[in-house]
Formats: structure tokens, sequence, C-alpha cells
């Protein structure tokens, strides 16, 4: 036994053989390589974009800047101050009735348009690529749009004059009406988004499930409300928080209809941000406006989990 292993470790037997590890090693560090400089341009710019101008802003909410001369450190008078600006108790009020009325509203009728084009019927993808049209438009385009609508001769007043009505409202012009026609413009056009989530969420479904409450004597109502309605909860949460927070941050709109008119009833905190950075030139009071919205969305998302959020098991 031992003349054999003398044998196998003679020095005329051929070396053994290398090991290929140096070379996978190089390899995957290539390709660890190859990897971040593919990501790095995305990292760069949301590192800059993000995360610097979410500290930068809350550097700034405690100082006062101009962009002409440098900041000022002045503690927490730019937060006590908002409370006391009637300009912001105006914005929030509008914000929020916009957030109360907007987020229901479009979430019940994106379900109800994905529940009705989840049916088998004819020209069914028609239906679902006409209605789905006012999402993939820009926003700009559709407000340029609704302008004409809302005009005072324009189609809407002309559709109610040819009912009878007779009406020459300016929807745009009048504080009463204003922040309602943009409600409604943002309604149609953001139903469609949130209809093809839920629409993906109702073929999710197993039909066993519906096809068992059927056999067992359950309504088309029944199984809606007590299976369907249910097993849609994680998305109607996740329609819900991205509503919230579209709904809060509403900007676009407002500065192409109506500038936050006429007599501030359309001015929301985006809006008031805007103005206060780019007009009046106070970035350190608008920055402190931006934690403030930014607290805001972070509660109403919160409390939006903690009620509406639920783990669904089939």
């Amino acid at each position: 036994m031992a003349k054999k292993d003398g044998m196998t470790r003679g020095a005329g037997n051929p070396a053994p053989f290398s090991s290929p590890i140096p070379w996978l090693k190089r390899a995957r560090i290539r390709e660890i390589l190859a990897a971040y400089i593919l990501i790095a341009p995305h990292m760069l710019a949301l590192g800059i974009f993000t995360f610097f101008a979410m500290g930068f802003a809350f550097y700034l909410g405690f100082h006062r800047y101009d962009l002409l001369s440098p900041p000022v450190f002045v503690g927490f008078k730019n937060f006590t101050h908002i409370f006391a600006d009637p300009d912001f108790h105006i914005a929030l009020r509008n914000t929020l009735y916009y957030t109360a009325v907007v987020v229901p509203v479009q979430t019940a009728l994106a379900l109800l348009y994905a529940v009705l084009l989840n049916q088998p019927v004819r020209f069914r993808a028609f239906f679902r690529a006409a209605f789905y049209a006012p999402s993939v438009t820009a926003s700009i385009v559709i407000s340029l749009i609704f302008i004409w609508l809302y005009a005072k001769e324009g189609i809407i007043n002309y559709v109610l004059s040819r009912l009878g009505f007779h009406a020459t409202i300016d929807w745009l012009g009048n504080p009463s009406t204003a922040l309602p026609a943009i409600m409604m413009m943002n309604i149609w056009s953001t139903a469609p988004t949130f209809m093809v989530i839920f629409l993906a969420a109702l073929q999710d479904i197993p039909d066993s499930l519906l096809e068992a409450a059927a056999i067992d004597g359950a309504n088309a109502w029944q199984r809606f409300f007590k299976i369907t309605l249910p097993l849609l909860r994680p998305s109607i949460f996740f329609v819900v928080v991205m509503g919230t927070i579209g709904c809060l941050q509403v900007f676009d709109q407002i500065y192409i209809m109506t500038r936050g008119g006429p007599l501030k009833s359309t001015m929301t905190l985006n809006y008031l941000i805007y103005t206060e950075a780019f007009e009046n030139f106070r970035m350190g009071y608008a920055a402190a406006l931006s934690l403030i919205l930014f607290l805001l969305i972070f509660l109403l998302t919160y409390i939006q989990k903690r009620y509406i959020d639920v783990e669904v098991q089939y």
C-alpha cells in the first residue's frame, strides 16, 4: 500500500489538474464591476435629485434663503410663520378637500370600470383601450382641452343649453366651481390608470372561489361583496395610497388652468410652495412648506396602511 502511495506521489507523475476557481473569481469580479458601471448613472441621479435634494430641503427649512445671499439660520421661525400664514390655511383646506373628494370617487369609478371590462363582452379589447386612453395623454394637454371645454362658450355650456338649462357658467372663473371643475377633470383622467390595477387584480382571483360560492347559492352581489371585494383590499390600499399622494401633490393642472385663482379658491399646497420658491424667492419658507407636505403625506399613508392594508390568503 505504501509502495502504491509512493508511486502515486512520485516525481515522474504528471502535475494535478489546475483548479478553475481563480478564473471564476475573476469572471465574477468583472460581472460585479459591469453591473455597478451600468447602474452608476441611475444611482448618481437618484443620489443628487432625491437624497441630496431631500437633505438640502430639510437644511433650508431652518434657514432664510433668497438665492442671492447665503442662507441665514432662523431656527423654527419658518414653521411658526407657516401656521400663522392665511395662505397656508387656504391651501391646506383646498388640498384636503380636493383629496377627500377625488380619491374615493376615482377609486370607486376605477373599480366600476374594471368590473365592467372584466366581463366577457364583445369588443372588450377596444373598450379597454378607449377607457385607458386618457391615462396616456399628457396632463398639460388634457388641461388645455378642458380649458376650452369649461369656457363660457365651450361645449359643456352648449350641451347644457341644448338640454334646456341655458347655462353660461364660467367654470374656471367662478370661485365656487373652479376647484370642482378641476376635480371632475382629474377623476376622469386618473381613474383609467387605477382601472388597470383593479383589472389585473380581478383576473388574479381564482375562479374556483366564485364558482364554489355560486354553487352554495350566493348571487352576484353576494359574491362581489363577500369574496371579490375583500380579496381586492391590497389593490384598494395601493390605489388609495397612490391616489392620495397624487392629490396632495397636485400642481400642473392648477398651474395651467387657474394659477391658484380665482380668489385663491384653487390654491393648493404644492402650488403655494411653487409661488413662494420661484415667484417670491423665499426658498427657506418654501422648503419648510415642503416638509409640512411630506409629513402630511406620511401621516395619511400610515393611517391608510393601518386601516386598509391586509394580507390576503386564498
